[in-house]
């Protein structure tokens, strides 16, 4: 597994190399974020950890620029510890969020979740559809009226999730730790965040359909004509 490191303070981009190369992972490392987004796709990484505050290119931009292009997972290095700084990230794409300081055991299992979840597989090649949207386990992509969706790895899975089992309500804890892969211990809003963006996204292409049923008190579905 390949991973790329894009932080400025050379201390803690070493430190992170250092630890992630002794655990088994081939790992690069920029200190800038001139060409963090190129590099993320041309090397192939399997992960980015991504710094907010670059020299030459903000890592908000980094962020929007690998989401173009792909769904490998991003996890965002921060010193911003704000709710609301975390929410816009989480929306512009990123798949999770470590404040510094940080501890290092709990970086290595952030990786290890985000990884999981973008291998995430419910079995089968065989496309799934409903109205116009298709998702393609295989490839693990999606698009709606032939028009491909740009999704994080976490909005792939709940959506490749729902589809898989149209008729299945998911509780806020079936789906959170089905795509997280971490306990539900309490009301997160991480997962609203996604949910909302994901709708979001299928509205600007199809405005006239809804894919997603909000089932109160219980969680989500995918979308049921009455």
């Amino acid at each position: 597994m390949k991973i790329l490191i894009v932080e400025d303070d050379k201390e803690i981009n070493d430190l992170l190399a250092e630890f992630l190369t002794g655990k088994g992972y081939e790992v690069m490392s920029l200190y800038d974020g001139r060409k963090a987004a190129e590099t993320a796709e041309q090397e192939n990484t399997d992960l980015v950890l991504l710094d907010i505050m670059l020299p030459y290119k903000s890592g908000d931009s980094i962020l929007e620029e690998i989401r173009k292009n792909s769904m490998r997972p991003v996890i965002v290095i921060s010193a911003k510890d704000t709710t609301q700084n975390k929410i816009d990230l989480l929306r512009l794409g990123a798949d999770d969020y470590i404040t510094k300081p940080f501890d290092m055991e709990e970086v290595l299992a952030r990786i290890e979740s985000a990884l999981r979840r973008a291998s995430f597989q419910t079995g089968g090649s065989t496309a799934l559809e409903y109205k116009g949207l298709k998702v393609d386990p295989e490839n693990k992509t999606a698009s709606l009226d032939g028009t491909e969706l740009s999704l994080t790895a976490k909005e792939y899975a709940i959506l490749e999730l729902l589809l898989k089992y149209p008729q299945k309500v998911f509780s806020k804890a079936n789906l959170f730790e089905s795509v997280w892969g971490e306990e539900y211990i309490t009301e997160d809003n991480a997962l609203n965040v996604h949910i909302s963006n994901l709708r979001n996204k299928l509205k600007a292409i199809r405005a006239d359909q809804d894919y997603i049923d909000t089932v109160w008190g219980i969680g989500f579905r995918l979308h049921k004509e009455k």
